[in-house]
């Protein structure tokens, strides 16, 4: 019996697999796809179709339409947790960090709104998209209060409720105000202005403060 042969798409290594150009259109069509259709009716040969790229390619790189769907939910964590992390920003001005750190959570959160409520309610069955969800919900919120803890602990803000809650009050204001960015993307400038305001209002930074120990993405 002759041995069988190998597919070319077989031999790809695995940092093939994980950097190539493909990979990413695949998983630019997959959340296109999802967020139009649904977990349920998505199919790879619709994600391919919208790709432009054969079932076969699918399968270098993912074994399953969960597979891709965990992945996207891996992107979308990672967006969050970047979004804290206010590169080209000064770490020490807190009204630069307020400013920065609302303004990509906005962005983060309206770019990224399609998908979220699939990853809620795939994460009643998925239990990796459960974790991510978790995740998603706990480590932003958290590192955020310790940052408002650490502006209290060193007396340059006096924050109008414990920092957990002015964390989880600021996250709610910027999940609103980012369904409206969804809905008209000329509203941005608008929405960080107000959220950064009533943000720095529920922080009660103390007159003359020009720095603090470190940003959000250092907690």
């Amino acid at each position: 019996m002759a041995p069988r042969q190998q597919q070319p798409w077989a031999t790809r290594t695995k940092h093939d697999r994980r950097d190539a150009h493909t990979r990413a259109l695949l998983l630019e069509a997959a959340g296109h796809v999802f967020a139009q259709r649904g977990y349920g009716p998505t199919t790879i040969a619709a994600i391919t179709a919208q790709a432009g790229l054969s079932r076969a390619a699918f399968y270098v790189y993912f074994a399953s339409k969960a597979e891709v769907f965990q992945v996207l939910a891996w992107q979308v964590r990672d967006a969050f947790l970047t979004a804290q992390e206010v590169p080209g920003t000064d770490p020490d001005d807190p009204y630069a960090v307020a400013r920065a750190s609302v303004g990509a959570f906005i962005a983060a959160y309206a770019r990224h709104l399609p998908l979220l409520g699939l990853f809620e309610q795939r994460a009643l069955d998925d239990e990796e998209v459960a974790g991510l969800w978790s995740e998603l919900q706990r480590r932003p919120l958290h590192r955020h209060a310790r940052y408002v803890r650490r502006l209290a602990d060193a007396g340059q803000a006096d924050p109008v409720v414990d920092p957990l809650s002015l964390a989880r009050a600021v996250g709610a204001m910027s999940t609103t105000w980012a369904g409206l960015v969804a809905a008209d993307p000329d509203a941005y400038e608008d929405a960080v202005h107000d959220v950064t305001t009533m943000y720095l209002h529920l922080l009660r930074i103390r007159p003359g403060v020009t720095s603090v120990p470190g940003g959000i993405a250092r907690s």
